[in-house]
């Protein structure tokens, strides 16, 4: 029995332990961005140059981030709630919604997933790349990075809705 209880506790931690090594890596981007926009600041203001691809880069390095982040963020709980009203609910309460919000998470991560394959797909097959000359190619692969981030984040959700049953079945002994 305590080998049963504890499979969904360790599957949990190997989901939040991956979640946090995909959230720091991700987080180094942005040194990356920051650095990537002085320089193009710098060039463009005192060098009177700058580069289309350069200013590309920018977002093409902010989507990893964004993508990864919102699982990282869904982890370490500073996802947007109504903490003012959140908090003054009982721990049973608060992991029922928990729990709702994680189901209603992993439903809208799925679809997201389901509905960007045929938007990646179609970037890959024409090769995409960007419009402006002297722009980056292979948009697909920052395009490619959606059904990704959203995986991470529903595999995320199905993390903090094992937390919350956890924690309804711990309220219910309490009781």
């Amino acid at each position: 029995m305590v080998a049963e209880a504890s499979r969904p506790a360790t599957i949990r931690a190997r989901i939040d332990a991956f979640t946090d090594l995909v959230g720091r890596w991700s987080s180094w981007l942005v040194v990356a961005i920051v650095l990537l926009m002085a320089c193009n600041v710098l060039l463009r203001y005192l060098f009177n140059t700058g580069s289309v691809w350069a200013q590309e880069l920018e977002w093409h390095l902010l989507v990893p981030v964004v993508l990864f982040g919102m699982s990282y963020t869904l982890r370490h709980g500073e996802h947007v709630r109504s903490d003012i009203l959140y908090f003054r609910f009982t721990p049973r309460t608060r992991a029922l919604i928990d729990l709702v919000s994680a189901l209603l998470i992993i439903a809208i991560a799925l679809l997201i997933i389901w509905f960007s394959l045929h938007y990646v797909q179609q970037s890959f097959a024409i090769d995409e790349k960007s419009p402006d000359p002297g722009g980056l190619t292979h948009r697909w692969i920052i395009k490619g990075l959606m059904p990704v981030g959203f995986a991470l984040l529903a595999v995320q959700g199905v993390a903090c809705a094992m937390a919350a049953i956890e924690q309804i079945r711990r309220a219910a002994r309490q009781h």
